[in-house]
């Protein structure tokens, strides 16, 4: 009789008394609690390195999956920045401190502590759950609350969050690329400019804009006069040979005289050792007209790279792309009442089949 008081005595602790704990927490005092879902990929138009099928197939429509972009947006939703702009704007914290929810539910029973770092970490155990699928790299988000507009509310502002954050990501990404190329870009404009500058200021100074070009003029009338002055004297040295005393002899001595004084003048203007020759101005101009040349391919370099880190940043550029909107639950998924009493009647069941089994030994030990 007292074995049998005591077996029930067992019962009624480990089955009994638990299991119409769980019939009145899961039955009356929970709880419910609806959870809304959301899926999204964030990808670029960068082509897949890979060459064989399946890279082809990881790019489908010319988009590759970048999960490691995917685990940078999981890191934001779950941080406090996001919990912090939520409270702001939606005052979470207020709402799962609310008294319809149940006394092991709600945020600070517990603890008696409502601060942000305690709301933090059961923003992260209790109300937001992002998931990164390590073949598709699709984030699930998940949002949990005791109120169903809220849940969804909730998701759908971590998603408007999520879309800014790779915004600014595409924005420090372009930046980091282009800036650089841009400045070089400035400098480069600003530097041929002044070569510019230079090299216009040089012909105004020394009256020429080109002194190669403009000597081919002057050179080609000595030329002429020179051909003129061979043919002169060729006449001068018959006369002389054959008729020593003919009277044009002087006006071709005169017509010769004149030839050479013009080709000296002609030559002394385009290679003369003054400095208001064509040539003396050659030097400075052709390091004038040397500096502009290279600052022009420096410049055209420079607008080629900037084009091509455009064209980088533009491939490297990061998309949300959403799978599946943020859903507004009809029905609380947890607490699941009949299966959490069910596991805590047959736990109390297994748990008093051990201590029987065991007290049973421990008798039997003894009474030998």
């Amino acid at each position: 009789m007292k074995s049998l008081k005591r077996v029930n005595r067992l019962f009624l602790i480990t089955v009994v008394i638990p299991t119409c704990v769980a019939l009145i927490y899961f039955g009356l005092i929970a709880s419910d609690e609806y959870t809304s879902v959301s899926s999204f990929l964030v990808r670029s138009p960068q082509q897949s390195s890979g060459a064989s099928l399946g890279g082809l197939l990881k790019g489908v429509g010319g988009f590759s999956q970048s999960q490691g972009d995917a685990f940078t947006v999981q890191k934001y939703i779950l941080s406090r920045d996001a919990m912090t702009v939520l409270n702001q704007e939606q005052h979470i914290k207020s709402a799962f401190q609310s008294p319809s929810i149940d006394f092991f539910n709600r945020f600070s029973t517990l603890s008696f502590n409502d601060s942000l770092e305690e709301f933090y970490l059961y923003y992260g155990k209790n109300i937001v759950g992002a998931t990164v699928d390590a073949d598709s790299s699709i984030v699930t988000l998940s949002t949990r609350a005791y109120d169903a507009r809220l849940s969804r509310d909730m998701n759908k502002r971590l998603l408007e969050l999520s879309e800014h954050i790779v915004n600014q990501m595409n924005l420090r990404a372009r930046a980091d690329l282009i800036n650089t190329a841009q400045h070089d870009v400035d400098v480069a404009t600003e530097n041929d400019r002044v070569a510019t500058l230079a090299l216009a200021r040089y012909r105004n100074s020394a009256g020429v804009i080109d002194p190669e070009r403009q000597s081919n003029i002057p050179l080609q009338q000595v030329g002429k006069l020179q051909d003129d002055l061979i043919a002169t004297r060729v006449q001068i040295a018959q006369m002389e040979r054959l008729s020593p005393e003919n009277p044009g002899l002087p006006t071709l001595r005169d017509r010769a005289t004149l030839l050479q004084q013009a080709i000296d003048q002609v030559s002394q203007r385009v290679a003369g050792a003054q400095g208001g020759s064509l040539a003396s101005k050659a030097a400075e101009f052709q390091r004038l007209t040397l500096e502009k040349d290279v600052a022009d391919k420096i410049l055209a370099g420079a607008i080629t790279l900037l084009d091509q880190a455009r064209v980088e940043a533009e491939r490297k550029q990061l998309y949300l792309e959403r799978i599946s909107e943020p859903s507004l639950p009809d029905h609380a998924m947890s607490p699941r009442r009949g299966r959490s009493i069910l596991a805590t009647f047959m736990l109390g069941l297994i748990l008093w089949g051990v201590l029987t089994i065991v007290i049973g030994g421990v008798k039997e030990h003894y009474d030998r």
